[in-house]
């Protein structure tokens, strides 16, 4: 889609509830903890909101379905709003991003909210397991045991198998990021469980699946996070405003059975897709947010997004590139692994991160000077992938 300067949307604010077992008990609950925070955030009113994306994944986490018409019951001020649900598995988030921009640009309003929001402590662990299977291909895939960690595990003992045993370089990851986590204070876990810990298998850091330890796999949290979004004209009127440079999103097959599962093509088609239309190199961005639902996905991220060639996604952690001081620190957050992964909130999350990171409004988190930010949402095992190159407008 060709986008026009005036129509381009640009977030204008945002709000972003604690990740955790919160004792909000329910969608409606989650998307009014964040939804006037929001609108206040941005300095609008609900009357000036055009259209509402509401993000959410639910498959069984409520009987309630319908999340869109939940937006009257938690802001009566939005009842008359248009509201719209949408779902793409652990890439909810950036979907309704994406339909709300979508919205945008295409000229039919000037204004959108976006909510991502996940309801996940009050199911039995084991229901999790099998909710999140549905981001799977259930026809071959449905047996898997420990659920969609069944799935990483797969993928993690086919790297291992074509790579060497990389179970150091993944407690590195889990470390670095809890490491960061310490400074978000909306984060599940903020606890630095150290190197030596995240590397040793023991009575609290069983083996999950496969070769993953439960420190390689992202939290089950409940939160919420929501933006607004305005087009050009009136971000510039705005007291501040982050511009999509770029933003992609590429499919892959969904069977394991049909692709390289340790490739994440769809992956690297979105970041190289993202870096081309931005204009830049890896090398211009100041930091990255991604998926890193396990430790497994965010090694190879690192080869998708062209930090590494493929199989040697693990030096670039255990150089330190990743790292806070290194060449592109990624998942200053904490990434889903220690800020938690409520699923629909978890893309709205990262934006959040992001801009919040080039407004210099990231506190403890901040990395000084940063300019230009890259985001990664995938949805199962890299099927729906997103990608958005973050720029500070004003």
């Amino acid at each position: 889609m060709t986008q026009t300067s005036h129509r381009s949307a640009a977030i204008v604010g945002w709000c972003h509830s604690p990740f955790g077992k919160l004792d909000i008990p329910d969608i409606e609950g989650l998307i009014g903890a964040v939804a006037q925070g929001a609108l206040d955030d941005a300095g609008v009113s609900a009357a000036e909101i055009d259209f509402v994306t509401v993000g959410v994944l639910n498959c069984g986490f409520s009987k309630q379905g319908f999340e869109a018409g939940l937006v009257s019951v938690a802001m009566p001020e939005l009842a008359h709003t248009p509201a719209m649900h949408v779902e793409n598995a652990c890439a909810t988030g950036s979907a309704a991003i994406h339909a709300a921009m979508d919205f945008i640009e295409s000229g039919r309003g000037r204004i959108a909210l976006v909510i991502g929001a996940e309801k996940m402590t009050a199911t039995p662990t084991a229901e999790v397991g099998d909710i999140l299977l549905a981001g799977s291909y259930r026809k071959e895939e449905d047996r898997v045991e420990a659920g969609f960690a069944g799935i990483f595990g797969q993928i993690a003992s086919s790297y291992f198998q074509r790579h060497g045993d990389r179970s150091e370089e993944l407690a590195m990851i889990a470390a670095k990021n809890h490491v960061h986590g310490l400074a978000n204070p909306y984060a599940h876990m903020r606890k630095d469980f150290g190197f030596a810990f995240c590397n040793t298998v023991s009575e609290k850091n069983p083996r999950v699946a496969g070769p993953l330890r439960r420190t390689d796999c992202s939290l089950v949290s409940d939160g919420a996070a929501a933006l607004v979004l305005a087009d050009a004209e009136v971000a510039a009127t705005m007291r501040r405003a982050v511009a999509f440079r770029a933003r992609e999103h590429v499919n892959d097959f969904m069977p394991l059975s049909r692709r390289d599962m340790i490739a994440f093509e769809g992956a690297r088609r979105a970041w190289s897709q993202a870096k081309e239309r931005a204009g830049i190199t890896l090398d211009d961005l100041d930091l990255v947010e991604t998926h890193d639902c396990f430790t497994m996905a965010e090694m190879i991220e690192y080869e998708a997004m062209g930090l590494a060639k493929p199989g040697e996604g693990w030096k670039v952690v255990r150089e330190g590139v990743t790292s806070r001081g290194g060449r592109l620190p990624v998942n200053l957050s904490g990434g889903l692994k220690s800020r938690g992964h409520p699923i629909g909130a978890t893309g709205v999350s990262q934006h959040v991160m992001a801009a919040m990171q080039l407004c210099g409004e990231a506190g403890e988190m901040q990395l000084p000077g940063a300019n230009l930010a890259g985001v990664f949402n995938m949805g199962g095992a890299a099927v729906a992938n997103y990608v958005s190159i973050l720029e500070r407008l004003k």
